[in-house]
């Protein structure tokens, strides 16, 4: 297994005028050079993300998918807001961001452009590619960052309007039930038993931090020679919301099979083999580096988290059959929406287990 991100040529679907862009830096970057390598990162599944070689360094670009987009999807303009805030008011570990740029002139459409960092990055939440002994300190690690994520006060880093401070689970029951809706392909009977559950069902208590929404080793940038976290990445889902969420969705792996690929699960794994902690273990640390004394409504935010994979899936695999996807695997990925679904559901009519 890879731990430094793949790069390819520029997909087919997915070139732009290097040129103007070139041009573009030229003017925004004091001292960018003229010369532009570009290439692209494989992997993502939804904002395409390239790396550029150039004279005064490595620089990452991410630019919204080319073709129709679902509404309030692929919002850069908002990854591009969060990790400067971040950067510049905190130590929670992000990338340094260099320039947004708003016209679709440019290069087809909206992107930023952020610093290139060197480190590692394991998708599977079993750190096969680490050392045993990285394990468990890595898994520490990323719970931690977490935890800072989550203390950060938003609105004394001028994030108080990134979202709605109330209501995160009903708006997103709401919001990821129309997009499943709009990229619905085939019948899945959990989506629709979810999709009239949750809402009857949502948390007791609200709460308001800054949920990544798409938090797990993947998005996670590890040192070169460490297991800490040096990068959050990939703040594509990011809003004002229930922390209680990211920890449910970081949590997903104890629930999804190992054996079934792409899923990364660790669902019949040896977690004591391995080195990683168990479920119990993570939540006590999370509630112990945010001082809270235990978690109501558990089985609500793992089953919203389910939900809510499984639509982001299934419009993955809508942008494959439409041909404009980021990843070349997309058409597998989007059939696993079924299963996400199913487990989900299995979790909600199973009741409370906090």
């Amino acid at each position: 297994m890879s731990i430094t991100p793949e790069l390819v040529e520029v997909l087919p679907a997915h070139k732009f005028d290097e040129a103007s862009l070139l041009s573009w830096l030229q003017q925004t970057i004091p001292g960018f050079g003229t010369r532009l390598d570009v290439r692209q990162f494989q992997g993502g599944q939804s904002n395409p993300t390239f790396l550029l070689d150039t004279d005064s360094g490595q620089y990452v670009l991410r630019k919204k998918p080319p073709g129709k987009t679902l509404p309030s999807a692929h919002m850069i303009e908002r990854e591009y807001k969060v990790m400067r805030a971040l950067s510049e008011h905190t130590s929670v570990p992000v990338p340094t961001t260099r320039a947004l740029c708003e016209d679709s002139n440019v290069i087809g459409t909206p992107f930023y452009v952020m610093d290139y960092l060197e480190g590692r990055i394991v998708s599977h939440s079993a750190l096969r590619a680490l050392d045993r002994h990285e394990r468990l300190p890595a898994h520490h690690s990323a719970i931690d960052t977490l935890a800072q994520l989550h203390s950060v006060d938003v609105n004394a880093v001028g994030l108080g309007d990134f979202g709605r401070p109330e209501g995160y689970v009903a708006r997103q029951v709401s919001r990821w039930s129309k997009q499943y809706l709009a990229s619905k392909t085939d019948e899945l009977p959990a989506m629709d038993k979810l999709m009239a559950w949750l809402p009857e069902n949502l948390p007791s208590t609200d709460e308001c931090a800054i949920a990544h929404g798409d938090y797990r080793f993947g998005n996670l940038m590890l040192a070169p020679d460490s297991p800490e976290v040096i990068a959050i990445l990939d703040w594509e889902l990011s809003t004002l919301g229930h922390p209680l969420a990211d920890l449910a969705y970081y949590c997903l792996p104890y629930y999804l099979p190992s054996d079934l690929e792409g899923m990364r699960g660790l669902l019949g794994e040896d977690l004591e083999a391995l080195g990683i902690p168990d479920e119990q273990e993570t939540i006590a640390r999370y509630c112990r580096q945010t001082g809270r004394d235990g978690i109501a409504d558990w089985h609500v935010f793992l089953a919203f988290s389910l939900f809510r994979l499984a639509s982001i899936l299934q419009g993955v695999y809508k942008r494959a059959l439409d041909g404009n996807a980021a990843n070349a695997n997309a058409l597998d990925v989007g059939k696993r929406a079924s299963l996400l679904a199913d487990v989900g559901w299995k979790i909600a009519s199973e009741g409370d287990r906090s």
